[in-house]
């Protein structure tokens, strides 16, 4: 969906000049530059002309060989954890315009459609669910180079992004954040840093224990290793944070631990098996069809497990239910530093000493 109050918020990512829309309706036109921009496929491509020579693997198709980002469910497991702590440190409400940076599907946009704010969606990979596209305004773009108008928003996210970024383009891409968002304005974010704390020691048996199943045959870990073999991890420590945050001009304003240990084993233990299972009954229904078999069960699978979920009933809350259990990490571990972590960083208001200095 591109609506006419996202046309008021763009501008070209190579003058940053204005867009106009072209008498065609198919595209928009540069003002300065006169380049033009596809909107054909329901969202809006403002990637710039100059291809960084950092990419990420979120581009590969095989990334997305699972198909998760083709629909959206509700929220539920690790993804509800992301989206209740996104709720209570944001508070997005009526009033609000936000930027998603690194919206991937665009699920968190549409899970937090209900809130009256004006949400905006910006991703370099073009891997949008076509729920968001037909409710959302996205943009196909890069983060380090937003073709966005500075200081229009009030408020931003990123879940599940900065760890997949290089030192500089992380600085880069805080920096373009920082552009975009009023003076005031507040950013929340999900990642994590190298230096873990002393919970990790639980996650990592999970892990284990993950790894034991799957060389027995109760589980594959495929898909989860080729999307973690992107992270990059650029952060050392809360302290490389701290420092990394206030060059790009925020100051942390609010920041709680996560060692997801009984989220580890719901997550990478239980919901592995159950994915496995139920690729393995849904690739028996399917033709013989090569080497992809392997991805057109998981495929069938994971939409029939997403249609049930979207429908309520058993399933549904029983995900519910494993999702409070998930809670019990935030209360026992919140305040204890270790690797993952939710955070909101703070632009200083116009006039404030922090402002002034920069």
């Amino acid at each position: 969906m591109i609506t006419a109050a996202m046309t008021q918020l763009v501008q070209c990512p190579d003058c940053r000049s204005a867009l106009i829309r072209a008498t065609d309706d198919e595209a928009m036109t540069c003002g300065g530059c006169r380049r033009r921009f596809d909107t054909r496929h329901g969202y809006l491509d403002l990637r710039p002309l100059a291809t960084f020579e950092e990419q990420t693997k979120y581009l590969d198709h095989e990334l997305h060989a699972d198909a998760r980002h083709e629909s959206i469910a509700p929220p539920v497991l690790g993804s509800k954890i992301r989206n209740d702590m996104l709720r209570r440190f944001l508070r997005p409400g009526p009033g609000d315009r936000i930027a998603d940076l690194g919206c991937g599907s665009g699920r968190a946009i549409v899970w937090n459609a209900g809130s009256g704010a004006a949400v905006l969606g910006v991703d370099i990979s073009p891997f949008f669910a076509q729920e968001a596209i037909d409710r959302a305004d996205l943009i196909l773009g890069d983060l380090r180079r937003l073709p966005l108008q500075s200081a229009v928003f009030t408020k931003a996210w990123s879940l599940d992004v900065m760890e997949h970024l290089s030192p500089q383009a992380l600085t880069d891409v805080l920096r373009e954040a920082n552009r975009v968002l009023a003076p005031g304005g507040t950013l929340f974010i999900y990642t994590h840093v190298r230096k873990n704390g002393w919970p990790a020691l639980g996650v990592r048996l999970v892990n284990r224990i993950a790894r034991v199943c799957e060389r027995v045959g109760l589980l594959d870990l495929r898909q989860e290793r080729l999307r973690k073999s992107d992270h990059l991890n650029p952060l050392a420590d809360h302290d490389d944070l701290r420092q990394v945050a206030a060059a790009c001009g925020f100051e942390i304003a609010r920041i709680t631990y996560y060692s997801p240990v009984i989220g580890a084993f719901m997550e990478n233990v239980l919901a592995r098996m159950a994915e496995h299972w139920l690729a393995r009954r849904a690739g028996r229904r399917l033709p013989a069809a090569g080497p992809t078999d392997d991805h057109a069960a998981v495929r069938a699978a994971r939409r029939a497990a997403q249609a049930r979920v979207r429908r309520g009933g058993a399933l549904y809350w029983g995900l519910r239910a494993a999702t409070a259990l998930m809670q019990i990490d935030l209360w026992l571990f919140g305040r204890i530093p270790t690797g993952p972590f939710f955070a909101l960083l703070r632009k200083p208001a116009a006039g404030s000493p922090q402002a002034t200095e920069r």
